[in-house]
């Protein structure tokens, strides 16, 4: 495994667990040029999964897109990289677990929404600012209220 702080092939592992249900497997590495420890995943590829945005268009599932927005709400919070690697393994295995290979946007951002509500109530309201499409402050009074 490609170290992600030097870049060198060769790392020990320290720990291994399953994750959840089984489908999973995390690693604690450590980098023996380094010394720097690292977690990985490890999971059997499953189907592919397709994303139907609110426009209709199709794309494939990219989790790197949902990273990106998680990081966004979670700016300046105390919510940790492997929390936040956590709430997208968990949504993507919900997203699996379904009979459909085929899932709207609006399904991926309530799962996320529901997993970041229990973290950080901050990191939520922003996901869901940006999320919903709020556009001024009754919609985030409307949220609140919920």
């Amino acid at each position: 495994m490609k170290c992600p702080f030097c870049g060198k092939i060769d790392s020990q592992v320290l720990e291994s667990r399953t994750i959840e249900d089984g489908g999973s497997i995390r690693r604690r590495r450590e980098c023996s040029k380094c010394g720097k420890r690292f977690t990985t995943f490890e999971k059997v590829k499953d189907s592919v999964l397709w994303v139907i945005k609110k426009d209709g268009r199709r794309e494939s599932w990219d989790k790197e897109k949902i990273r990106h927005g998680i990081l966004r709400s979670i700016q300046k919070r105390p919510v940790s990289m492997e929390t936040v690697d956590e709430i997208i393994e968990s949504v993507e295995r919900e997203m699996l677990r379904g009979e459909e290979q085929e899932i709207s946007s609006r399904t991926i951002g309530n799962a996320v929404l529901k997993r970041l509500k229990k973290i950080d109530k901050v990191a939520w309201l922003r996901f869901a600012s940006v999320y919903l499409e709020f556009e001024d402050l009754t919609d985030f009074e409307k949220l609140i209220e919920k």
